[in-house]
């Protein structure tokens, strides 16, 4: 489900799907968000959790940019993302 919530930039359209009736066949639907199995679905995911881990103070490392980190006093989060886990 993480590849559902991901913002759409560019303009996608899809056939209608399958039980969705219309006379019109040449109706498409515009996404707002992205569907699992679209090409860019992984980025919109990854655009969209990366700025929120750095709205919450990560900071985004310059050798991998996979790794995000907040320290806070002795306290300290590492975030390693790969593709759609977490670790």
């Amino acid at each position: 489900t993480a590849f559902l919530h991901g913002d759409l930039k560019e303009e996608v359209y899809m056939k209608l799907p399958p039980g969705f009736e219309s006379p019109d066949l040449s109706l498409v639907c515009r996404l707002r968000k992205s569907l699992y199995g679209l090409k860019q679905a992984p980025r919109c995911w990854y655009a969209k959790l990366s700025s929120a881990l750095k709205r919450y103070g990560f900071l985004q490392a310059y050798s991998d940019y996979s790794l995000f980190t907040y320290t806070n006093g002795k306290t300290q989060i590492n975030v390693l993302v790969y593709v759609d886990d977490m670790l």
